[in-house]
């Protein structure tokens, strides 16, 4: 018995380091995308250690992929350019939508108290005295990237129950970016932006402040949407699944392996209340409903 036991154990063992080395012929350079929610300097500076750390554990090179816009990164997954992605909810909507179903999410942000969402909203110059989403009648509220969750998917659906976007404000231009839709706002080129925050300290105009962007006092938000699910670490369908079940793992364990690639990539400073503190697994159903989302602005686009 003990004989079964250690052959079959060594049957195993050997089948796993054949499977680790099968895909490491075919995947001597890994890359995975991050999207255009900020400067691509700091995007790189912040995604950095997460790549040295993914570099050791695999032990093959990886490159960290980037694109001007949300769609760069969805059809780079599409062309298989790239193997993964840090993706919204909306561009991984996206990204299933237009592969047909190719992709697969690994994992997803989880937070201090067990939550794994955030939030949009829709900010203004605190000077002009905006209140409430009905005072911005005829004005122009820019939407951040039309594959973004929480600069435009969600808040368009949403706002669309109180208003008719298209005739109520005066022009909803696209940004391009969560950054340059607030930085708009501050500067007067745009009335209201829409963008995301986890909470009432800490989001994507809570983050400007920080880095001497925008000044404290300076940008109000005046509309919230409901809780939107966070958007997951993505993979091809189509690769090893060794290679996916190890990424996957990696991610997982990135918090307690490598707490500072940690810190750094989810861009959070000392003292944010309800920090993110890891990672959980994830698959397609939690996002169904985005999807379903997407095809009917979709259709709302079309008629």
């Amino acid at each position: 018995m003990r004989f079964i036991t250690a052959a079959v154990a060594a049957l195993l063992a050997t089948s796993a380091v054949a499977e680790d080395a099968a895909w490491k012929g075919d995947y001597q350079v890994i890359k995975f995308g991050i999207l255009s929610g900020e400067n691509e300097k700091d995007r790189i500076a912040r995604y950095t250690p997460f790549e040295e750390y993914l570099e050791r554990e695999l032990g093959v090179e990886v490159e960290i992929f980037t694109a001007g816009a949300y769609d760069g990164v969805i059809q780079a997954l599409a062309a298989d350019q790239i193997e993964f992605a840090f993706l919204g909810s909306s561009s991984y909507a996206a990204a299933y939508t237009a592969t047909d179903g190719a992709v697969e999410p690994l994992v997803t942000r989880i937070r201090q108290d067990g939550s794994s969402g955030y939030f949009s909203v829709v900010v203004t110059r605190c000077a002009d005295g905006y209140e409430q989403l009905t005072d911005l009648e005829g004005k122009v509220l820019a939407f951040a990237d039309p594959d973004s969750t929480s600069g435009y998917a969600v808040p368009y659906f949403n706002i669309a129950k109180e208003v008719d976007p298209k005739t109520f404000f005066s022009a909803i231009p696209f940004s391009g970016s969560h950054e340059a839709g607030v930085a708009g706002v501050a500067q007067g080129t745009f009335d209201a932006a829409a963008t995301w925050q986890n909470n009432a300290t800490d989001g994507r105009w809570q983050r400007m402040i920080e880095k001497g962007m925008i000044a404290e006092g300076e940008i109000c938000p005046i509309w919230e949407s409901p809780e939107i699910t966070s958007g997951p670490f993505t993979a091809r369908v189509n690769l090893p699944q060794g290679l996916k079940d190890t990424m996957q793992q990696l991610v997982l364990d990135v918090a307690e392996n490598d707490p500072a690639a940690f810190k750094a990539m989810t861009g959070e400073v000392e003292g944010t209340p309800n920090p993110q503190i890891g990672w959980q697994a994830t698959n397609h159903e939690r996002y169904q409903w985005i999807v379903d989302m997407r095809a009917w602005l979709k259709k709302q686009r079309r008629s």
